[in-house]
C-alpha cells in the first residue's frame, strides 16, 4: 500500500492563505528586498569611496614628504657637491672637477626619477584597484532577484 505524498510547505501555505494575503506578503517581501539592496549599494559605495579617499591621502602625504625631503636634501647635496668640486680642484683643473661632479649628479637624478616613476605607478594601480567595482556585491544580488520572485519556484 502506498502512502500519499505529504504536501509541501508551499502547498500548505497556499491552502490556508487567500490570494490577497499572498499578494500582501509578496509586496512586503519585495519592498524589504529592495530596501535591503539599496542599503547594500549605499554601504558598498561608501566603503569604496573611503578606500579611494584613504589611497589619495597616502599618495598626497607621500608626495609632500618627498618634496620636503627633496628641498632639504638639495641644500645638503649642494654644499657637499661644492666641497667635492673644490677637493677635486686641488688635484685637477676646477672646470673638470665641476664637470665630474655634475655627471655624478646626473646619474643620481636618473636613478631617483626611475624609482619615483615606479612608486607613482604603484600608487595609481592601488587607487584603480580601490575604485574598480564598488557595487560588485549589489550587482550579484540584484541578478538573483528575478529567480527569487519566479512564480514557478517554491519559496520557504
Amino acid at each position: 500500500m502506498s502512502h500519499p505524498i505529504p504536501p509541501t510547505p508551499a502547498e500548505q501555505r497556499a491552502e490556508r492563505e487567500s490570494l490577497g494575503e499572498m499578494f500582501k506578503s509578496l509586496s512586503v517581501n519585495l519592498t524589504t528586498l529592495i530596501q535591503q539592496e539599496i542599503a547594500l549599494a549605499k554601504a558598498e559605495v561608501t566603503q569604496s569611496a573611503n578606500q579611494a579617499k584613504d589611497s589619495g591621502k597616502v599618495l598626497g602625504k607621500g608626495a609632500g614628504m618627498l618634496g620636503g625631503a627633496g628641498v632639504a636634501g638639495h641644500f645638503v647635496l649642494l654644499f657637499l657637491s661644492l666641497a667635492l668640486m673644490w677637493a677635486l680642484g686641488n688635484v685637477m683643473n676646477l672646470a673638470w672637477a665641476a664637470l665630474i661632479v655634475a655627471v655624478l649628479w646626473a646619474i643620481c637624478a636618473a636613478v631617483l626619477a626611475a624609482i619615483g616613476k615606479k612608486k607613482l605607478k604603484q600608487g595609481q594601480l592601488e587607487l584603480a584597484r580601490a575604485t574598480k567595482d564598488p557595487l560588485a556585491q549589489t550587482r550579484e544580488t540584484v541578478t538573483e532577484i528575478p529567480d527569487t520572485v519566479n512564480p514557478s519556484k517554491e519559496t520557504p
